[in-house]
């Protein structure tokens, strides 16, 4: 019988491995990693497959906001809850044009585009979808968006805009699914995931934590995420930002070591990934965020607010990447 600390040399040994195979035990027993260990092997991982001074930074921008028939409970843009949102029509393409210029200004390079509908509309609506895609593309980033379930035929026609990626959450475990959303199933949200990767575009794929999920539904939402062939290009881990007016405004904060322990097994399980640390980190410490970067965060949003909800404002981004020696990922970096 093999020592603890033999043990964990030898899964030290196979974490630079692309597999697709961990089943949850596997990845249970990462996630309980002593953090110390935990994260120092997700930082050993981290410096084979990415740069360990590079952040890629992200903007997002509502282009459709509220009015979602979608019930998912921690969203303030579902139909079903008053979270005091305003709802919002498409916007103009040539405004969220002007947006990614913008950005792109100030050394974003992805943009990153999100509608709030339980699935892509046909007609006049998605044309104007293809021509801010095709208008961000044309400005040399990378193009993200997020607009609900997609058919094969819509998925192919953002790929020919120059779509790089597309965002589509599993949100937490096929277990604790039901509880967050009943308007869809988690099998819709894999049907729309293989749609994307048929067309040949990047799938941008994650969770949020701290939606009253056991540990085991975080290792659940994990493993789903590393069974992926080939693994999501993006994930986000994201922290519930808890809105008044949605069925979980009450939720207890979530203890930030979750973030980090997610963040560091996301990054031992999907090495070359990019791992985002996403919505919710206006609610860490700059310490909080620094131990996240270390477990193998590698991408941030920046930009005031995403989608709804607060986030950090640029000059507080800066002054944090600053004083820890880290760069924003040039555009194109491999």
């Amino acid at each position: 019988m093999m020592s603890e600390s033999t043990e964990l040399a030898a899964a030290r040994q196979t974490d630079t491995q692309l597999r697709h195979d961990r089943t949850k035990e596997e990845v249970e027993a990462i996630y309980r990693t002593p953090l110390p260990e935990l994260v120092y092997r997700a930082q050993t991982v981290h410096r084979v497959f990415h740069a360990t001074d590079r952040v890629q930074t992200c903007q997002l921008i509502s282009i459709k906001t509220g009015g979602c028939p979608e019930d998912c409970a921690y969203c303030p843009q579902s139909a079903h809850y008053d979270a005091d949102v305003e709802r919002q029509g498409l916007l103009d393409p040539q405004h969220v044009i002007a947006v990614a210029r913008d950005a792109a200004s100030r050394g974003t390079t992805r943009m990153c585009m999100g509608a709030a509908w339980r699935e892509a509309p046909h007609g006049r609506d998605f044309d104007k979808v293809l021509e801010m895609v095709r208008g961000v593309s044309a400005l040399g980033l990378e193009v993200c968006c997020t607009l609900g379930m997609l058919t094969e035929e819509q998925a192919v026609r953002l790929k020919d805009a120059g779509l790089t990626a597309y965002n589509h959450n599993l949100d937490t475990s096929p277990e604790f699914y039901g509880s967050i959303i009943t308007t869809r199933v988690y099998g819709e949200r894999l049907r729309t995931l293989a749609a994307v990767r048929k067309a040949g575009i990047t799938v941008c794929c994650g969770g949020i934590l701290g939606m009253g999920e056991k540990e085991s539904d975080r290792v659940g939402l994990l493993q789903q995420l590393a069974t992926l062939r080939p693994h999501p290009e993006s994930v986000p881990i994201n922290m519930l930002v808890r809105v008044a007016g949605t069925p979980l405004a009450s939720m207890p904060a979530l203890d930030p070591l979750e973030m980090v322990r997610a963040i560091a097994t996301a990054r031992i399980t999907m090495p070359a990934s990019r791992v985002r640390l996403a919505a919710g980190r206006q609610q860490l410490s700059p310490e909080a965020v620094t131990l996240c970067f270390v477990a193998g965060a590698n991408s941030i949003f920046v930009g005031e607010k995403l989608l709804t909800t607060p986030n950090p404002g640029p000059a507080e981004d800066e002054q944090l990447l600053e004083s820890l020696g880290m760069k924003p990922l040039e555009r194109h970096a491999v």
